[in-house]
Parts: structure tokens; C-alpha cells; sequence
């Protein structure tokens, strides 16, 4: 019920209540006065008005007590409770739930202040997940770009110090310093990239591109410049039409498939790509037959400067490769995701938009 018919019977009951009680009390006051007590018809007068006036000021009393009573319970006590927890909130408490008890105007507003709730509580989680993730970032930053300057630094002190006494090892050593540096360049450009995806300042240009004649191109490359057998499989049709960034999807499958190669440990080596059309999404899976994934890194290897390959003993990489993978794919709108079988090969999937015929033209960039 709500509080506008609430409140309007609560007026209509302090005026009926009376008068249905005061009939009652005269019926009843008139049969006890007349017919029980035996008195002269003056007291008897007398008496029944002196009663009747009593009666009427307590049945007043009790009527408008009891509906005083009923809508400070059903109005007054929400309204109250409402105050505390807008106080709550506002004193930074958050872990607490606001219940509705009723189907009015009040309880809506008790779902809102549990919406309201709920949602500042997320927020605050979501905040207090972004600083420390903005804490391990400044720690990998730095970790990350002490490791190669700490190197630089002891090669150049063996040159300055002499130990490169020969034309031979000045140049190894001249050649470790630059490869040294040419890592902290590319861990810069890709912090750099990582953080503009991150607050999306990275503009994309859409357009019609064919996933299966762009892996046929990439595929040829892959297979003239190393001994990878390399399949494309398109499930269904020869032509996968979708709406990408071109230059953004190539970094997505360079990373991953640069990812694929790098922990490929058999003699015969093999990388699979499958393309599958479902409802309005192009999936594409990249398959290989490397040393795989451990099961318990599968869910974090998406995540900045996470690197699976601690647990192999190796420490090349960034950490960033993955991590920017699932950034642009979410910025085409798809979805990403990894599974393996350890010592067998890893297998990553990505989905894009399929292009639509109206978007011919349309110019799709942000």
C-alpha cells in the first residue's frame, strides 16, 4: 500500500473509528444505565452523560494513539532507519545492508539506498584494487628497468676498467650493452601503450578486414622464417569478414603467436589456427604444441607483468605482452581467454565483431 493511501486512511479512521466507537459505547452505556442499574431517570441522566463525555474523551485518546502509533511504525521508523544508514554512508561505512521491508514509496527508496550502497561499495573495492595494482606496477616498473641498467652498468664498468682488453670482447661486450638497452626500450614503448589502453587514449579505426586472407599472409611469413609447420583452419567458409583496428590486431596476433613460439620445446613444432563463426562473433584460436601452461597460472596470465615463465625458470618478456592482447581485444568489444594442458600446449582464443553490411562506409573510429 502506499504512503498516500496509508496516510489518507489514517484521516478517514481518526474520524470513523470515533464515531463507530462512540455508537457502541452509547448502545452499550444506554442498555447498562437503563435496564441494569435501577436509578431515577435524572441521575440516571446525569450519570450516563458524565460517562458518555469520559468515554468520548478516552476513545479519542485511543484512536488517535493507535493511528499515531501505526504511521509512525509504517513512516516514521524506515524514514528513521534511512537517516542512519545516509549517515553511515556518508561517515564512510559501507558493510551493512539496507533491507525493504515494505511495497511503497519507502521501500523503493530503501532499494535505491541499497543500490546506492552496494554500488559505492563495489566502487571502493574497484579503488582499493586499482591502488594496488598501481603499487605492484611502480615495484615491476622499477624491478623491471633496474634488472637491465644494473647489467648495462657492470658491462660498462668492464669496458672503462679494461677488462675488455680485445677488440673481441669490447665488442661482445658493446653488443650486450645494446641489446640491454634496446630491452629497456621496448619495455618503455610497451608501459607506454599498456598505459594509454589503460585510460583509453589509444585511437582505433575500424574497418573491413578478412581474418582469413590476413592469417594467410601472416602464416606464410611465419612459416618462410622459421621451422614451424604452421595449418589455418576455417570452419565452414573462406572468408571472415570483421570490424578491426588493423594495426592493433596485428599486435594482437604477433603477441600471442610470438608467445606460442617462444615456449615451443618439441622437435617437430606446430601451430594451429582455427577460425569459427557463431552468432554476430568471429573466434579465432591459436593453438600450439609447446611445454604449456600450469594450471594454476591459467587464470592471472592476462594480468600486467604477470610472467608464467618465472615458474620455467625464465625471466624474458615483459609481462605486458598478454595483458595488452586483452586490452585491444576488449576495445574491439571480444573477449579473450587461455587454456592448456601442461607439457602438451597452450591453446588462446580471442573473439571479434562480425562486420555488418550497414557499416559499409560508416565511419567507425574512436
Amino acid at each position: 500500500m502506499s504512503i498516500r493511501k496509508r496516510l489518507l486512511l489514517s484521516n478517514l479512521g481518526m474520524i470513523v473509528l470515533p464515531i463507530i466507537a462512540l455508537l457502541i459505547m452509547e448502545i452499550l452505556l444506554g442498555l447498562l444505565m437503563f435496564r441494569v442499574f435501577h436509578l431515577d431517570v435524572e441521575s440516571r441522566i446525569e450519570t450516563f452523560t458524565q460517562i458518555r463525555f469520559i468515554g468520548i474523551i478516552l476513545i479519542l485518546i485511543l484512536t488517535n494513539g493507535l493511528l499515531t502509533y501505526y504511521v509512525a511504525r509504517t513512516i516514521i521508523k524506515p524514514v528513521r532507519e534511512l537517516s542512519d544508514a545516509a549517515g553511515r554512508i556518508a561517515d564512510g561505512e559501507l558493510d551493512f545492508q539496507v533491507k525493504p521491508e515494505r511495497r511503497d514509496e519507502l521501500g523503493e527508496l530503501a532499494e535505491s539506498f541499497e543500490t546506492m550502497r552496494r554500488k559505492l561499495q563495489e566502487a571502493e573495492e574497484l579503488q582499493y584494487k586499482y591502488e594496488e595494482s598501481r603499487k605492484e606496477l611502480i615495484a615491476s616498473i622499477s624491478h623491471d628497468l633496474k634488472t637491465p641498467i644494473t647489467s648495462i652498468k657492470g658491462y660498462v664498468e668492464g669496458i672503462v676498467d679494461g677488462v675488455a682488453d680485445t677488440p673481441e670482447k669490447l665488442q661482445r661486450y658493446a653488443t650486450i650493452v645494446y641489446k640491454k638497452a634496446d630491452e629497456m626500450d621496448h619495455l618503455i614503448d610497451e608501459l607506454f601503450l599498456y598505459s594509454k589502453l589503460d585510460v583509453q587514449r589509444v585511437p582505433f579505426h575500424f574497418e573491413k578486414v578478412d581474418l582469413y586472407a590476413y592469417f594467410e599472409d601472416y602464416l606464410e611469413d611465419v612459416k618462410l622464417d622459421t621451422d614451424v609447420e604452421v595449418e589455418l583452419r576455417p570452419q565452414g567458409k573462406r572468408s571472415f569478414f570483421v570490424a578491426a583496428d588493423r594495426e592493433q590486431l596485428n599486435r594482437v596476433v604477433t603477441n600471442l603467436i610470438k608467445n606460442s613460439l617462444k615456449h615451443m620445446d618439441k622437435e617437430d613444432k606446430l601451430l594451429k589456427v582455427t577460425l569459427k563463426e557463431y552468432g554476430g562473433r568471429i573466434e579465432v584460436t591459436i593453438q600450439d604444441n609447446g611445454e604449456g601452461i600450469p594450471k594454476a597460472h591459467l587464470p592471472h596470465i592476462f594480468e600486467q607483468f604477470y610472467r608464467a615463465d618465472a615458474a620455467r625458470g625464465k625471466a624474458d618478456g615483459s609481462g605486458l605482452g598478454l595483458a595488452i592482447v586483452k586490452k585491444i581485444v576488449e576495445e574491439h568489444g571480444g573477449d579473450v581467454a587461455a587454456d592448456s594442458e601442461e607439457g602438451k600446449g597452450a591453446t588462446i582464443s580471442f573473439t571479434l565483431e562480425k562486420w555488418k553490411e550497414e557499416e559499409d562506409g560508416a565511419d567507425l573510429s574512436h
